[in-house]
């Protein structure tokens, strides 16, 4: 296990005994492992959580793409096994829990920041649609699959980003579904490729598109300026949910706020690179260069640590 890694893990034991117990520590190190691999832009804006808050983002993170790789994988999709796992790990939460290493670290960290069974229900749920949900008519109807694909991991982590102000639960709502409607923007090729179609129908029909026409512009390795008008319109709207969102990014305790910005800007910055490449996103998949990430970052994490001295004085003065 890497030092940075054992040293966040001791950080939360300090107030989650359970953390010493070594087969635990592996389990969340499994979803640190998922997390750096596969969500680098996120994973980036975490560093800057205090120590002992990271874990619990790697469970949270481990568990969602853990569940979603068994239906988003390319080379082995395993729908059975999806719904095998999260029948388990539902009535394992009302037994002696789960004994696999994702569920483990997902039920500890339910338990330590109070997190309802509900939203992840609502989550396991939405995963589920993916089986045998290709498309959605309206953006109504993908907003009830996106509520629990993605708006209740942002309620997931607020608790950890320790909310001010009930007001803070709107913005992170929102800005879970930012991020879940960027991915939608930048990926739509890949989601061509598994069959799926996240841009409603109502959306391409008022672009003159079918679904059909974005198979076979995704064949033909061409974005047309019809799908490029399209793509500009879901932009919108998805910066008007970044607008909600920043409402609510002071509204978290100060040490939290730096990785809350730094993940809004990093994520509205994949926006801007869709926007730069003219919005041809069939033939490619947009990146923000690494150099970018770190532009981002870097600023937030002096800041972050600033934030984290602060705090450790006002604490020492007030023992």
């Amino acid at each position: 296990m890497p030092r940075s890694s054992a040293a966040a893990l001791d950080a939360a034991a300090a107030t989650d005994p359970a953390l010493h117990d070594p087969e635990l520590r592996a389990a969340f190190e499994t979803c640190r492992r998922l997390h750096a691999d596969h969500g680098k832009t996120y994973y980036l804006a975490t560093l800057l959580l205090p120590a002992a808050k990271r874990p619990y983002v790697w469970a949270l993170y481990g568990f969602a793409r853990y569940a979603d790789e068994f239906v988003d994988s390319f080379t082995d999709p395993d729908p059975d096994a999806l719904v095998a796992w999260s029948d388990d790990f539902l009535k394992s939460l009302d037994e002696d829990g789960p004994h696999d290493p994702v569920g483990r670290a997902m039920a500890v960290t339910m338990r330590r920041w109070d997190i309802p069974r509900e939203q992840v229900e609502a989550f396991l749920d939405s995963m589920r649609m993916d089986i045998t949900e290709t498309g959605y008519p309206t953006y109504a109807d993908l907003d009830r699959y996106v509520y629990g694909s993605a708006a209740v991991i942002g309620l997931q982590m607020l608790p950890i980003l320790e909310p001010l102000t009930p007001a803070a639960v709107a913005p992170a709502r929102a800005l879970g579904v930012a991020f879940q409607l960027t991915n939608f923007i930048r990926d739509v090729g890949e989601d061509l490729d598994r069959g799926r179609v996240y841009l409603p129908g109502e959306d391409l029909a008022r672009f003159g598109l079918t679904r059909e026409d974005l198979f076979a512009a995704r064949r033909a390795g061409t974005t047309p300026q019809a799908v490029r008008d399209l793509l500009a319109f879901e932009t919108q709207r998805t910066r008007e949910l970044y607008a909600e969102a920043e409402l609510g990014l002071d509204m978290v305790h100060p040490t939290s706020r730096d990785c809350l910005r730094t993940a809004y800007l990093l994520y509205g910055g994949i926006l801007d690179e869709v926007e730069r490449a003219g919005y041809d996103v069939l033939a490619r998949r947009v990146r923000v260069s690494g150099r970018r990430r770190l532009a981002v970052a870097l600023p937030g994490l002096i800041r972050a640590r600033r934030a984290r001295r602060e705090e450790s004085r006002w604490r020492t003065a007030a023992r």
